[in-house]
């Protein structure tokens, strides 16, 4: 019923600020000449914005609609912030309520107060003397009234900001002020009172006036006014009346504007001649109508004065400092403007961060988050809590980084690309590979030169003495084809070291794998020629027809063949081809040979295995044949060797990565050449070079000459 009879009754509001006002279809006839509560709650989040303060108390009256309430909680809720804790003040309970509760335990710094200036005055009271607060107060009210400045509240209001409606200028009205006096107005108890206030002393007054004097300053009795003003007292000399605000003065004078400039216009179509015709003219509806065209500017502060669609004056707001300096004489605390917010553009407030001055409590801009900001390189993390500004800053994962501050979720780094050690930008892998300038591979090179060297240095001395006994002693083809397939494979170590390249790539696996069974061929086509030997040489052998060099030549040719097609089909089907593990290893790429088809690779090995095991066996059971041809005992002393470094390399060469698996190649080829090259002539060399003596066909055959 009360809300039916206020949309019809035309009204002009000097200080409504409800939002629920701008409904014009439920308060048509409803006016004001300040700016929503909607504005001053869009100035607060921008202030809250430009600090970075996350994490706000709020305080807010009781008696505030349910719709305020929930706006402002859900603007400071949707941009990112968070409310620790809303109180509804309600006076007759504050008492009851545990201060420590609700502010002392709670660790947001900025507070938020939202209430009449009464309570307002009321609330900062109460913490009065409370030294532990360490508070920022934020505060919206309509106007800086004199009394919550006073020196008693200066301790706690040091360093606060305030939001108050911008105040224009009303031509005279100051002085005016300033210049009252009792003898102007004996019949106003309140100036009698001010008096009083301002100067401690009383005035002559009726009794009348008196007691309504003592009821407005709270004072028992006029036995407690012991001393009687003097004549020349002025309200000028008063600071806090030099300081006095007219804000809600000016809201006010710009309501009575509108309304008079509406009455001009509904008047100005036609002169009333009497009382009646005045009264049948001021028609609310027509008022309604008129007071829309209203467009004027005050001809004292030139501010443009009109009603928007909301039925509502536009404004702005000034931003307040209140300061109270150490060496301050003054009871009342400076009021400093460091920002303003217009309503015309309520997405831009204006700060002036340099003019601030904050509580001395705070040596910089306080801060008031829940959680410290998550530096680059880590990431939130949510806590089991109900507020989104709550979160433990955790370091990305392996690979990931965060390249700004409170990242949700780090970024993985692109294939090839790991973080650096802040774990804050993606940066190239470092790329390994058995090098030349790396020292391993380097020894291993010079190891492979040496060895090659030796071969080298045994074909010349066999070249040398190629017709003594010892190098004619056995197929010396196979011995010179044996020779150059160890030095291949000496030499084949060099594809193996260095950036591996799509060349090197396909031929290191295939040579090593053709010139390896190529040695071994050699070796069983060596065993075989001893063991065609030696059965030559019973009576009646039809194996006689054998002996000669063209069995062993096809034998490792046929051996050789079967190795090279296995090697085609490999490079064939899946080729090798060099690829980049990066994931073996932190922060580095491995580049290497991927193999194609492992199947291929390990048949390779496979089928040069069964060709050495071969040779062993074969050799191994003709090693007691006569001096003659005790080169099988040589020989099975080298398949051991071979055998027993090929077995060893399959475990270690699975159980490495990146280049010492190279590495383990290259060992296994360099000690199984070296093994045959050692076991089988260097035996030979030395009888060549050391001990002529044995260099003699009796001391090989074990017979004297005939």
């Amino acid at each position: 019923m009360k809300e039916t009879i206020l949309t019809l009754i035309f009204q002009i509001s000097y200080g409504a600020t409800d939002v629920m006002f701008t409904d014009r279809s439920r308060f048509p006839y409803f006016y004001r000449v300040v700016p929503n509560e909607g504005y001053i709650h869009r100035a607060l989040i921008q202030l809250l914005k430009h600090f970075g303060w996350t994490w706000v108390g709020v305080i807010i009256s009781d008696s505030e609609s349910d719709y305020i309430k929930r706006e402002l909680i859900d603007l400071i809720t949707s941009n990112g912030m968070c409310v620790e804790f809303v109180h509804e003040l309600d006076w007759n309970q504050w008492e009851t309520v545990s201060w420590e509760r609700i502010i002392l335990k709670s660790t947001a710094r900025v507070i938020i107060i939202c209430v009449s200036k009464e309570k307002l005055i009321d609330v900062l009271t109460f913490t009065h003397g409370n030294s532990n607060l360490k508070r920022l107060w934020i505060m919206t009210v309509t106007s800086l009234y004199v009394d919550i400045l006073y020196y008693d509240l200066a301790e706690i209001l040091n360093g606060s900001l305030i939001f108050l409606l911008s105040a224009g200028d009303i031509a005279g009205f100051h002085d005016f002020l300033l210049s009252v006096n009792p003898d102007q107005y004996p019949e106003d108890p309140y100036i009698f009172a001010i008096w009083y206030i301002s100067f401690n002393c009383s005035l002559s007054q009726t009794p009348q006036m008196q007691n309504k004097t003592l009821n407005i300053i709270k004072l028992p009795s006029k036995d407690n006014i012991t001393m009687k003003c003097s004549g020349n007292k002025s309200l000028a000399s008063v600071l806090h009346f030099q300081e006095i605000d007219l804000r809600v003065s000016y809201s006010v004078y710009k309501a009575v504007y509108l309304l008079a400039h509406a009455l001009h216009l509904l008047l100005s179509h036609g002169a009333p001649t009497d009382k009646d015709q005045l009264e049948s003219k001021l028609n609310p509806w027509k008022l309604n109508h008129l007071l829309r065209n209203v467009h004027f500017t005050s001809s004292s502060s030139q501010e443009e004065i009109y009603i928007n669609d909301e039925g509502e004056t536009q404004g702005q707001y000034d931003l307040k400092n209140l300061v109270m300096f150490p060496n301050q004489s003054s009871s009342i605390m400076s009021v400093i403007e460091v920002g303003s917010f217009n309503t015309l553009t309520p997405d831009q407030l204006i700060v002036n961060d340099r003019v601030i001055l904050w509580h001395p409590d705070f040596t910089e801009v306080p801060q008031s988050v829940c959680s410290e900001s998550c530096i680059p390189g880590y990431q939130k993390k949510s806590r089991e809590v109900q507020f989104s500004c709550c979160y433990d800053c955790v370091p990305c994962a392996e690979g990931h980084i965060s390249n700004t501050t409170d990242m949700e979720t780090c970024i993985q780094c692109p294939e090839g690309q790991w973080p650096n050690d802040n774990r804050t930008v993606c940066i190239q892998k470092t790329i390994e590979f058995l090098s030349y300038e790396d020292p391993f591979g380097q020894s291993l090179a010079a190891v492979s030169v040496f060895f090659s060297l030796i071969v080298t240095s045994v074909v010349l001395i066999f070249i040398k003495h190629h017709k003594t006994p010892v190098v004619k002693a056995n197929n010396q083809t196979m011995s010179y084809t044996l020779l150059l397939s160890l030095t291949l494979s000496f030499l084949c170590c060099f594809l193996f070291i260095g950036r591996p390249q799509k060349v090197t790539c396909l031929l290191r696996q295939v040579t090593f794998g053709i010139n390896f069974t190529l040695s071994v061929s050699c070796v069983l086509a060596k065993t075989v020629t001893v063991v065609i030997a030696f059965n030559a040489t019973k009576p009646g052998s039809k194996i006689k027809k054998w002996v000669g060099t063209r069995v062993s030549i096809w034998l490792v040719l046929l051996c050789s063949l079967v190795q090279v097609g296995i090697c085609l089909v490999w490079l064939i089907s899946s080729p090798p081809f060099p690829d980049y593990d990066t994931h073996t290893y932190t922060g580095k790429m491995i580049l290497q040979c991927n193999e194609g088809s492992v199947t291929a690779f390990y048949t390779v090995i496979g089928y040069m295995g069964f060709l050495s095991a071969l040779s062993f066996i074969v050799a191994f059971l003709v090693r007691k044949l006569p001096d003659s041809f005790n080169e099988a005992q040589l020989i099975t002393f080298s398949m051991l060797v071979f055998c027993s470094v090929w077995v060893s390399f399959i475990p270690a060469y699975l159980s490495t990565k990146g280049k010492y698996m190279v590495a383990v190649e290259i060992f296994a080829i360099l000690t199984s050449s070296a093994g045959l090259l050692g076991c089988i002539f260097i035996p030979k060399c030395h009888i060549i070079l050391f001990h002529p003596e044995k260099n003699t066909r009796s001391y090989i055959t074990g017979k004297p000459l005939q």
